[in-house]
């Protein structure tokens, strides 16, 4: 009886059968998922206070200035980008940290001190922050007017004590970090505090991993020693953008056109804004 059973199956096989569906191979063996596979892709906005306080708040939808701050503090600089981005922080003295964007406290509260979180040099205050992905362009410059431009990715520091990306003057200061387009020709627009301006192609700008850079806007050294005249902000501008310019209560809006009359090259000494406006305040750059 056995024998004729295994007759018949061999039989139906071979009149009915095909190749193994489901071939056998060899897998990898099972991980555990990280914190990092399991982190949602969403829209944040990470707010940081001159104080150096830091928070982030979902979507990029936020009033900034209206949020709550702590008593003597007042927002300083938003970065908006999605929370599996890197993220960077700037110091004074030029070194750069990174932090996990999904770490950061909730914007509904007034954020937490980045020095329980970081270790900056003695003296060393924060002065900007920026977000996006790793093979993104940064451009990072000094109060002397030099600088130059880095991935963020090169910005990520594995310690507590960050890592030194740009070389600072004595008595000098690094500025606010400028996160660039991915697409497109970019200008370079650069300000000193006695109202100059310069504007030039981001080409004109080397790319280093880190280090002084090159000049960007040309400030006396006798001037810059004396702390006459130093750059206080630079930007970075599409053709379809706007530069707002503050001094005080008042703005000056000013589109790619309206700025032909600053354009040169790279290290020039620039030319003086209208009047009233020469007294600047702070930069901001609005996409349309």
């Amino acid at each position: 009886m056995k024998t004729l059973i295994k007759k018949e199956l061999q039989a139906d096989a071979e009149a009915h059968g095909d190749p193994r569906r489901s071939p056998l191979a060899a897998v990898d063996e099972a991980a555990a998922f990280t914190e990092e596979d399991l982190l949602t892709n969403e829209p944040i906005t990470v707010v940081m206070s001159e104080k150096g306080w830091i928070r982030a708040a979902k979507g990029h939808d936020v009033n900034v200035v209206e949020l709550s701050y702590r008593t003597g503090d007042a927002f300083l600089m938003a970065a908006k980008g999605r929370s599996n981005d890197v993220l960077a922080v700037v110091d004074s003295s030029g070194r750069a940290y990174s932090l996990a964007p999904h770490t950061l406290p909730s914007a509904r509260g007034q954020g937490e001190p980045l020095t329980g979180k970081l270790n900056p040099p003695e003296g060393a205050r924060f002065v900007g922050v920026v977000i996006g992905r790793a093979d993104q362009r940064v451009l990072l410059a000094s109060n002397a007017g030099y600088g130059f431009v880095a991935k963020l990715g090169d910005l990520v520091a594995k310690n507590r004590a960050g890592k030194a990306m740009l070389s600072v003057p004595q008595n000098g200061s690094a500025v606010a970090p400028v996160l660039l387009a991915q697409e497109g020709d970019q200008l370079v627009v650069t300000i000193t505090n006695q109202g100059r301006m310069l504007v030039f192609p981001i080409a004109e700008v080397p790319e280093l991993a880190r280090g002084k850079g090159n000049k960007l806007i040309n400030i006396p050294t006798s001037a810059f020693n004396s702390g006459e005249e130093t750059m206080i902000a630079a930007a970075a501008m599409s053709p379809s953008d706007q530069l707002i310019v503050r001094t005080g209560a008042r703005h000056l809006r000013l589109k790619i056109k309206d700025l032909e009359h600053y354009i040169g090259e790279r290290a020039r000494r620039g030319r003086m804004l209208p009047r009233g406006f020469q007294k600047v305040d702070g930069v901001e750059v609005e996409s349309s």
